[in-house]
C-alpha cells in the first residue's frame, strides 16, 4: 500500500510537470491505434483510458481498431505515421514481440521502428475451456491432451499473436499438442471459443473474466506472479511446473520513431494524470490487470526481452507463418 501511495504521488508530480510542454502539441484529435478487433483486451484498456487521456492532452484521443495479420496492420499503420505524436498505437506483446518473432517478413522492428512511451498495465493469462469440454481442472486437462493429442484445437487472436505463441510454449514444456486457429484478434477467437466453435483459448483475462464469471468458461491455468484473487482456485503455470509460461501480457502506448522528447513526456504525462483518476485505475484492476506506468525506457527494455524469449520459441518450435 504505501508503494501504490509514492507511486501515485510521483506520477501526479510528474503529470503536472510534463503536461506544461510541449505547448504546440497536439494541435487536432489524436489517433490510438488499437491493432485488434473490439472486444479483446487491448481494446478495453484503451477505451478506459483514453477519455481521461484526451482531457490532460486538450484533445480528443481516439480509439481506431486496425485488425489483422495478429496485430501487424495496426502496427505498421503508426509506424508509417508522422512523428508528431498525432497517431499513437496500443503496443502489446503480439505486435512488439511474439508476431515479429515469427514473421522476419512483417514490416517493422520491434525495437527500431517506434518510441515506446508508457506500459499501461500488466495483464495475467488464462488458458480457459468451453463448459463441454471433458476436463475442468488442470490436471485432468493435461491428461485429456495427452490421451488424445491432436484431437483439440484452441483460437487465438491471430498467427504470432501472444495466445499463439505462448500456447505453443505451453505445448513444447508440457508435451502436448493441440491444432492452432488463429482468428483476427482476440474478441472473435473469444467469442467463437464461448460459442464452443473451438474448445480452448488462451486470453488475457480482462477479455475472458466476465465469460468465467457467467460459467461460459472454465479457466484451467493462469500465467500470473501469483494466484488471482478473482479465480483463488485456479494454480499459476508456476505451481504446475511450467514457470517460463508465467508471463504476463503488457498494454502500453508507442508511437513511430523519432517522436520527439516533449511529445513523449507529455503522453506519457497524459496517461499518468489518467491513471490518477480511481474510476479508471479501478476499471483496469477490476480486469485483474496491475497498474505499470513506466518510463519510456523501461518499456523498452520490457519489448526488447519479450521479443528475446518469442525469438526463442519459434526457434524451439521451428514455427512458420500459416
Amino acid at each position: 500500500m504505501h508503494r501504490r501511495i509514492v507511486l501515485l504521488a510521483s506520477l501526479s508530480l510528474a503529470a503536472g510537470t510534463c503536461l506544461a510542454q510541449a505547448p504546440g502539441y497536439p494541435t487536432k484529435p489524436v489517433r490510438l491505434v488499437v491493432p485488434f478487433a473490439p472486444g479483446g483486451t487491448t481494446d478495453i484498456v484503451a477505451r478506459i483510458v483514453s477519455e481521461r487521456m484526451g482531457g490532460a492532452l486538450g484533445q480528443q484521443v481516439l480509439v481506431e481498431n486496425k485488425a489483422g495479420g495478429g496485430g501487424s496492420i495496426g502496427a505498421l499503420e503508426v509506424v508509417k505515421a508522422a512523428p508528431d505524436g498525432h497517431v499513437l498505437g496500443m503496443a502489446t506483446v503480439s505486435t512488439t514481440a511474439a508476431n515479429p518473432a515469427i514473421n522476419a517478413k512483417i514490416g517493422y522492428s520491434p525495437v527500431a521502428d517506434f518510441t515506446p512511451i508508457i506500459n499501461i498495465a500488466a495483464t495475467p493469462n488464462v488458458i480457459a475451456v468451453h463448459p463441454s469440454f471433458p476436463a475442468k481442472d488442470y490436471k485432468a486437462f493435461i491428461a485429456e491432451l495427452k490421451k488424445s493429442p491432436g484431437k483439440y484445437s484452441y483460437a487465438s487472436s491471430g498467427t504470432g499473436g501472444i495466445g499463439h505463441l505462448q500456447t505453443e510454449l505451453f505445448k513444447s514444456l508440457s508435451g502436448t499438442f493441440i491444432a492452432h486457429i488463429p482468428y483476427r484478434g482476440a474478441g472473435p477467437a473469444l467469442n467463437d471459443t464461448v460459442a464452443g466453435q473451438v474448445p480452448i483459448i488462451f486470453d488475457n483475462l480482462p477479455s475472458a473474466l466476465p465469460f468465467i464469471k457467467d460459467g461460459r468458461l472454465v479457466p484451467i491455468v493462469v500465467a500470473a506472479p501469483q494466484r488471482l484473487a478473482v479465480l483463488p482456485n485456479v494454480p499459476t503455470f508456476k505451481e504446475v511446473g511450467l514457470e517460463p509460461v508465467n508471463r504476463m501480457a503488457y498494454y502500453g502506448v508507442l508511437g513511430p520513431k523519432a517522436l520527439p522528447k516533449e511529445v513523449v513526456d507529455k503522453v506519457s504525462a497524459a496517461v499518468k494524470k489518467a491513471l490518477e483518476d480511481a474510476n479508471v485505475r479501478k476499471r483496469i484492476e477490476d480486469t485483474g490487470s496491475l497498474i505499470v506506468a513506466n518510463t519510456p525506457a523501461e518499456f523498452a527494455d520490457q519489448i526488447r526481452a519479450e521479443f528475446d524469449v518469442y525469438k526463442k520459441v519459434v526457434d524451439t518450435q521451428k514455427l512458420k507463418l500459416d
